[in-house]
């Protein structure tokens, strides 16, 4: 991924029709394909853009420009940026779910009116790694004529992502999650589906998305999507289950440590674990953590900069301020996994004792 990327940094403009520009084209449209491929559909439906944030931003926004309607309807688990983009755009009914962060399929469809244009619904939790009924949610709103977006960000790189088998309208995704660079995304748009741009000024990408191309980006999320092709997303998932495992084990061995979402393993994703920890605050055990060498964190990635509690987890009915997530990836190995296995357990009970009040 890193040469492909440096090795696009010199190209020209692929918008021009010089040698050099048609060059740099061809290669900006050879890495639209490999993400394409990776996502089960066509060229023709993938719109780079500068992230996740970006792709959910224009889809809410295409959605309510287009005519469909004013009133968007949002699971509480959904991340950050869908929550806040629906609140902006229009009127947002947010739909219940179970314990485990599970949406509710009757809440939503039942949440749906007349004026509706949009349906949120995430193929996995970023928090807690629940994996989505978003099949049903879809068939459901095709049934209806609504659109629906599907925020993939969490679920790429770990589970197979086939876009135009399940239908949906619109699909959020992020490079970053799937070992790709930082400041690069996409949004999927069914094919017939017509929506406004949410970026103006120029013709770029099909006249989807105005700005011109972030070729090094770009080619770097394609050359990406490339490295899972074929069987490789099916053995960095099943690698990455064993080493959550060994996390999942080490932590609920300490008494007041309990895990969030689901128990059996085929309903959450791979890659991710959500602790609650009694007694302590979560910032305080990401500090000791990072001082023992493991980086974790709490709440969602885009809200890092908030002191709120997660509304992932209070949606849930749990108790969110003393929560962090564990999470490994393509490069995390077996030594730093027992790394974070040994720390953790040391780390609460040191903070507990500091709570005790002295004899």
């Amino acid at each position: 991924m890193v040469d492909a990327l440096v090795a696009s940094l010199g190209l020209a403009d692929p918008g021009r029709v010089h040698t050099e520009g048609r060059i740099a084209r061809a290669i900006l449209e050879e890495a639209r394909g490999k993400v394409a491929g990776f996502c089960g559909t066509r060229s023709r439906q993938v719109i780079f853009t500068s992230g996740g944030t970006e792709a959910i931003n224009a889809a809410v926004y295409g959605a309510i420009t287009s005519g469909r309607g004013d009133h968007i309807v949002c699971p509480g688990v959904e991340h950050s940026a869908v929550r806040r983009a629906s609140a902006r755009a229009g009127r947002v009914t947010v739909t219940a779910v179970d314990a485990d962060g599970r949406i509710d399929v009757d809440a939503v469809l039942d949440a749906i009116g007349p004026n509706t244009a949009l349906v949120h619904c995430q193929w996995a939790n970023h928090e807690v790694g629940t994996i989505q009924p978003v099949s049903d949610v879809v068939a459901a709103c095709r049934e209806r004529g609504i659109l629906v977006h599907v925020d993939a960000a969490a679920a790429a790189g770990h589970l197979p992502i086939a876009f135009d088998e399940l239908g949906a309208d619109l699909l959020s995704l992020s490079a970053h999650k799937l070992g790709g660079p930082k400041g690069a995304g996409a949004l999927l748009v069914r094919r017939g589906v017509r929506l406004p741009p949410f970026l103006v000024g120029g013709e770029q990408e099909r006249a989807r998305r105005g700005g011109l191309e972030d070729l090094p980006a770009w080619v770097g999320f394609g050359a990406a999507a490339s490295e899972l092709a074929g069987g490789a997303l099916v053995l960095e998932a099943a690698a990455a289950a064993i080493q959550t495992d060994r996390l999942r084990s080490a932590a609920l061995a300490v008494p007041g440590v309990r895990a969030y979402g689901p128990a059996k393993p085929e309903s959450r994703l791979p890659s991710l674990l959500c602790l609650g920890v009694d007694g302590v605050e979560a910032e305080a055990v990401l500090i000791g953590l990072d001082q023992a060498g493991v980086a974790a964190h709490s709440g969602s990635a885009c809200s890092s900069e908030s002191l709120e509690p997660s509304p992932v987890l209070a949606a849930m009915g749990v108790d969110a301020d003393h929560s962090l997530r564990l999470s490994v990836g393509w490069s995390t190995t077996g030594e730093e996994v027992e790394t974070a296995a040994g720390a953790l357990p040391g780390v609460i009970d040191r903070l507990r004792a500091l709570r005790r009040p002295l004899e």
